[in-house]
């Protein structure tokens, strides 16, 4: 009896009923003043903080705009890291909330067709437990109803971390470390390339590079930060 009370709760829950009891049962707080709410980061903390994702055309590259929320530093920097580092894969909503208040960038990020992430090589990612990138795709595919493609844009070997590189032995760093797979997926297709940070845009770029190749038509780089 009791598993048959079971199965017709969870059929007769629509998603935004399951969405607003898990709301009541484990209620969100503002992750910058920890203030409860309905979001990650309340309205008044998002004015005081003063960050919306920024669009800039770029010449010569794979990609044709590069957006970014904000520079590598202060309240950016430091939710970036946890995000990464500190397994706090909810904050990536932190982040998207920045994004979804933003109604014209949701406009103009509609317009496209596919959003693929940079993907992690998978022995790190079950390290890590997470690709944080994948995690904020996935999320802006459900909020904006673009698909998201994961099966497109392979990570077939370890490198070393960009990170702990010089500017001038990034780009060698990357190369031959990704490949396309269901190349037809993107022929023609209007992309968004998500990655967390852009430094030198090594890594994007060889990404955007590979999917041009394959016949995308169109690639612009979404990133949460830009470092200088």
């Amino acid at each position: 009896m009791l598993v048959i009370f079971k199965i017709n709760i969870k059929l007769n829950l629509s998603k935004s009923m399951i969405e607003r009891l898990l709301n009541i049962l484990f209620p969100k707080v503002c992750l910058n003043c920890g203030k409860q709410g309905e979001n990650y980061l309340c309205s008044s903390c998002f004015y005081k903080l003063d960050l919306k994702f920024k669009i800039f055309p770029v010449t010569n590259k794979s990609y044709k705009f590069l957006i970014y929320l904000g520079k590598y530093k202060d309240e950016v920097r430091n939710k970036l890291l946890e995000f990464k580092f500190y397994n706090k894969a909810y904050i990536n909503e932190y982040f998207l909330e920045f994004l979804m208040k933003d109604k014209k960038m949701c406009d103009f990020l509609q317009s496209f067709d596919l959003i693929i992430s940079v993907p992690m090589f998978k022995d790190k990612r079950l390290r890590r437990g997470y690709n944080q990138t994948e995690l904020l795709a996935r999320n802006i595919e459900k909020k904006l109803n673009i698909e998201y493609a994961d099966d497109v844009l392979i990570k077939f070997k370890e490198n070393k971390t960009q990170s702990l590189l010089e500017p001038n032995e990034r780009k060698k760093n990357v190369k031959d470390v990704f490949k396309i797979e269901n190349s037809l997926k993107i022929r023609d297709k209007k992309i968004i390339l998500i990655d967390d940070i852009y430094t030198t845009g090594a890594t994007v770029d060889i990404c955007a590079k590979l999917l041009k190749k394959f016949g995308a038509s169109e690639i612009t780089i979404l990133v949460i930060s830009k470092s200088h």
